[in-house]
């Protein structure tokens, strides 16, 4: 029999089959379960009435209860005007209450001479009380529900609110639930493990996250809920790499020759930083260990990923292996191909270059040369895992801003190997938290390119408003004369009827009037272009003959032209610190000094202004990582979505909970020490536990190929 806590969610009394595909579709809710786990985000306490006397400025605008009977009622005014005005009492004084909304409904539900409880915030009026639209109840518990103390507030949306799922009627959904599942909630990690961490059970924990009988309970409950969820998870990354690095086997590369000596000697363009060299050695060592890699490469944006990346891929072919690079867009792998090119033109390798945009002539040349060993390196886009495309001995594969690849999609390149599966090095250059590098890539070994190379300035980034528009003009117009040429990023193609923020098709009628051809040239390039159009459009900007590229984020990853000197970023409030930092690396790419420009409107929320002084502030993109996280939150990051990875965070908050993370990342390590295969029987909840969170990602990666 299935649990209850499997249950469809529509059949929980209140909720029915139109309210429950809402659920599931505004906050995936489908189950009790799921249901259960929608945990508040923060709670009020109700354990306390106030006396009508005690209220006073202190109280005023704070969430209270008051238990009064009603005096009087009546409607005051007509029509849209009308409203509900009642006068209530209790022993030591009397207050107003109204109702501007729904007054005739409310007027109906309140009786004359009984006794409620009434929860809102009150206001001082003429130094008398009164409160406006509070909830109100008779005080009197309900057999079978929780009596109020300390009130959970649940996240809702606009969708839920309108079909009467607001955070009140989630709560009393949330006690009704209760009633049904209290009794058949599983304990999920072992009694020993219970006692040694000091954790209360998890039906206590779950009772008391929603229905906390006060504030201790509350944080054992946290606490229990926090270390379950991050500690599975790092269960099962923990277990993962332990079986990667103990049983799967990788090529041994133990050479260093001639494609790699006369490289380093003779063609390297500059000396590699100390942080690319420890990174090259880190990468070296697993190439000669006997076990497959399958490490993750972070470098600020101009750190020299690539030429690290190459370094890696000359080892592969002085041990007279294959190399296969795979790139998310065919701007940014026509990039890849052609400075590559440039570097190793009298090496004597061969590298190709494969994407949906070759032709069937030239795919048979690559075909060819791929099985018969002559093509050393392929660079393309997701072309490379097609069933036609076969390698004779791939040995190691670099997947660049893998975040923007599918689960199955990077798994197709490994196995386009033979015999053991290839070295695997992903690159990214969104700087990754390391509590947030920890949960999405726990299984993975990690290397850090923390130095840019020698001779990069820092990049000049100021805030403007719109009342620096015209000193804005005027500075590109200055830069242009010197040689230079501008970006300027819109985070919209259309204009917005609900989003005041500029768009790129006003903007670049503005452009083109400010700066009108045959003086100018400039170039609109958008994700929605076809792509012929698109590649035109960067063509001329690369080669200088557009001074100006105006674009949304489609030039965040993949165009590099040293001589664009000039970022500016349109709505910036509207970006993220880890996309606005992307978007400031396109310039600084030449040996002058660089600008970003980050223009916003005039009123800025708190958090707004704070992405935007730390933008000034630093060019540290881990820095501005780690504040990113803390003011956006995981889910949100630029660039660290995983598709299918299975995570799944309730409860825990990666940016302040690094502790407990690292914490249960200790605590997994030591159970899988002493019982790698987790067999004992102590273990089984274990067991169950990972394969929930399997079952979540095989789901995730199901979705994922669907989308």
């Amino acid at each position: 029999m299935d649990s209850i806590l499997d249950r469809p969610i529509q059949y929980l009394p209140g909720i029915g089959e139109k309210r429950a595909e809402v659920l599931a579709a505004e906050i995936d809710v489908h189950t009790f379960g799921d249901m259960l786990m929608h945990i508040p985000f923060r709670y009020i306490d109700r354990s306390k009435v106030y006396k009508i006397a005690e209220i006073g400025e202190e109280l005023s605008s704070q969430y209270i209860q008051v238990r009064a009977r009603v005096q009087d009622k009546g409607i005051v005014g007509v029509g849209a005007k009308a409203r509900l005005a009642l006068v209530v009492a209790d022993d030591t004084g009397e207050m107003d209450i109204v109702w501007f909304r729904g007054a005739r409904f409310v007027m109906k539900k309140l009786e004359v001479g009984r006794e409620y409880i009434f929860f809102g915030r009150p206001t001082m009026f003429n130094g008398f009380p009164n409160m406006a639209h509070p909830e109100f109840e008779p005080p009197i518990v309900v057999e079978g529900q929780e009596p109020i103390g300390m009130q959970g507030i649940y996240s809702t949306t606009e969708r839920l609110s309108s079909i009467g799922l607001g955070t009140k009627a989630i709560f009393n959904a949330m006690r009704t639930l209760w009633g049904a599942v209290k009794d058949y909630i599983p304990e999920t990690l072992p009694s020993y493990l219970l006692e040694r961490e000091r954790l209360v059970g998890r039906a206590q924990a779950l009772h008391d996250i929603h229905f906390p009988p006060s504030a201790e309970a509350l944080n054992a409950a946290v606490r229990r809920l926090k270390f379950e969820e991050l500690f599975v998870i790092q269960l099962q990354l923990l277990g993962q790499r332990r079986v990667r690095t103990e049983k799967i086997q990788g090529y041994v590369m133990p050479k260093v020759g001639g494609y790699f000596n006369m490289f380093y000697r003779e063609r390297l363009p500059f000396a590699l930083t100390g942080a690319q060299q420890r990174v090259v050695k880190e990468i070296r060592g697993d190439m000669v260990s006997g076990h497959q890699m399958n490490r993750l490469m972070q470098g600020d944006v101009g750190s020299g990923k690539t030429i690290v990346a190459l370094l890696c891929v000359l080892l592969a072919a002085d041990n007279g292996f294959q190399s296969a690079i795979m790139a998310p867009t065919e701007i940014l792998a026509t990039q890849h191909y052609r400075s590559i090119l440039k570097l190793v033109e009298t090496t004597g390798l061969r590298v190709e270059l494969l994407t949906g945009s070759t032709r069937k002539k030239k795919r048979e040349e690559i075909a060819e040369g791929l099985l018969s060993g002559e093509i050393d390196l392929l660079i393309g886009t997701h072309a490379l895992i097609e069933e036609g495309v076969q390698f004779a001995r791939l040995g190691f594969v670099v997947i660049d801003e893998q975040h923007r690849f599918g689960v199955m999609q990077r798994a197709k390149l490994r196995f386009k190997s033979r015999e053991l599966p290839p070295h695997v090095l992903v690159m990214t250059a969104t700087p990754i938290p390391r509590t947030l590098a920890m949960t999405l890539y726990g299984d993975l070994d990690v290397s850090v390119i923390d130095e840019l190379p020698p001779g990069r300035k820092p990049i000049h980034t100021s805030h403007a408003r719109e009342a620096h528009r015209m000193r804005l003009f005027g500075f590109l117009r200055e830069q242009i004369a010197q040689g230079r040429q501008v970006y300027i990023v819109y985070p919209l193609i259309q204009e917005s009827e609900t989003l005041d923020v500029a768009n790129l098709e006003a903007g670049a009628e503005v452009i083109a009037r400010e700066f009108p051809p045959p003086e100018y040239t400039s170039v609109v390039v958008h994700g929605k272009m076809p792509a012929k159009l698109k590649d035109y459009g960067m063509e001329l900007f690369k080669s200088g003959q557009a001074q100006i590229l105006i674009s949304t984020t489609v030039i965040e990853v993949g165009v590099d032209v040293p001589n664009a000197t000039v970022m500016v970023i349109e709505s910036a409030e509207r970006f993220g610190l880890s996309q606005l930092h992307q978007l400031r690396g396109r310039v600084g790419r030449g040996g002058g000094q660089s600008y970003c420009i980050l223009m916003t409107g005039d009123k800025l929320t708190a958090e707004a202004r704070r992405r935007m002084e730390a933008m000034v502030s630093t060019t540290d993109g881990f820095r501005l990582s780690e504040l990113d996280l803390q003011l956006r939150g995981a889910g949100d990051i630029d660039g660290t979505a995983q598709s299918g990875q299975g995570i799944e965070i309730k409860v825990s908050n990666l940016a302040k909970d690094g502790a407990i993370l690292e914490y249960t990342r200790g605590v997994a390590e030591r159970i899988l020490e002493e019982d790698p295969q987790l067999q004992r029987q102590e273990n089984v909840l274990l067991v169950a536990a990972l394969e929930r969170l399997n079952r979540k990602k095989k789901a995730d990666v199901d979705l994922s190929q669907i989308s």
